[in-house]
């Protein structure tokens, strides 16, 4: 990073809000700014859901819904855009009819981005993507502790016979050596599975779980705790499915469960990574076809602030 004076978003006090440009936050493209800190990219591909499709809308949507977003965050005392550079890199072209090639094309395109040191803040799109993501960053970084909040495991072997879905990516990250073992983790985990041995092989690749019930028994603060504790001082890789937020808090998503966290829980355990060494993360499965009031794309707005407050740490 250098010390020069970073590009932000367009002064809300000059142009209205709901006025240009339309990136996340109404920051600058990334071919507007002589370097990258953190690149926001899209990826409009929903080819691997198992229920509601819709979410190859998603990063359009949580651009749409972060206007709002502001330049100071009070909770971390920084200022993600103002000590980071931060830019959209705009949608990564996959092609909706070959999942194969659709993954290959966001690998590629995700190490490009990254090739100048730039972290990625990956829009989704459904959970598919993860599994290039990590291939990418784990080839800098080895095996990488997965921090994962969905209301589902996301370690299945197949969806009729096919082994690339969204409900996949983990299984098929552990068994490409991309995770460290030690220090994975679920939360958020709820709702019905299809046989206890979900759980029995969720564990084998090397995931422990802080389930959505653990919040009200045991509170956010010991969560956090446990959480923690659990990603050590490990490369950190975030992956947020939407939906570990209850559907009143995120309706707009391809497979709800009722009993998921609140938006402010998320927010206040995405906070306290503040320190720990993030490389990358994700925001999937926001599907807006089942949104309204943009409930669910400020949510997720929200939530990729959080995660640039986070990175912003470990520069002011």
């Amino acid at each position: 990073m250098t010390d020069a004076p970073k590009t932000g978003p367009v002064d809300a006090t000059k142009i209205p809000r709901y006025g240009e440009p339309s990136t996340f936050a109404r920051l600058p493209r990334t071919d507007q700014v002589d370097q990258v800190d953190v690149a926001i990219v899209g990826v409009p591909f929903d080819t691997g859901v198992s229920y509601r499709p819709g979410a190859r809308f998603g990063p359009g949507h949580v651009r749409a819904s972060s206007k709002l977003l502001r330049p100071y965050h009070p909770g971390l005392d920084v200022e993600p855009f103002g000590v980071q550079q931060v830019a959209d890199a705009g949608d990564i072209a996959v092609n909706p009819f070959d999942i194969g090639e659709a993954i290959d094309a966001v690998e590629r395109a995700a190490s490009d981005l990254r090739a100048d040191g730039a972290r990625l803040l990956t829009i989704g799109g459904d959970h598919t993507i993860a599994l290039p993501l990590l291939r990418s960053v784990a080839r800098d970084h080895g095996p990488v502790a997965v921090l994962h909040f969905d209301a589902h495991l996301d370690t299945w072997d197949t969806y009729f016979g096919a082994p690339y879905t969204h409900g996949t990516p983990f299984r098929r990250a552990s068994e490409e050596g991309l995770l460290d073992p030690e220090h994975c983790l679920h939360m958020g985990i709820r709702g019905p599975l299809y046989s206890r041995e979900d759980l029995t092989e969720d564990g084998v690749l090397g995931f422990q779980i802080i389930r959505a019930d653990d919040y009200e028994t045991e509170g956010t603060a010991t969560a956090i705790e446990r959480m923690r504790a659990r990603l050590g001082d490990r490369p950190v890789y975030v992956s947020v499915d939407i939906d570990v937020l209850d559907p009143a808090h995120a309706p707009g998503t391809g497979t709800p469960e009722a009993g998921g966290l609140t938006s402010r829980e998320l927010l206040h355990t995405l906070r306290a990574l503040a320190g720990l060494n993030i490389v990358g993360a994700d925001i999937v499965e926001v599907a807006p076809a089942y949104d309204h009031a943009e409930i669910t794309g400020i949510a997720a707005a929200h939530v990729a602030y959080e995660l640039l407050g986070v990175l912003a740490t470990g520069r002011a």
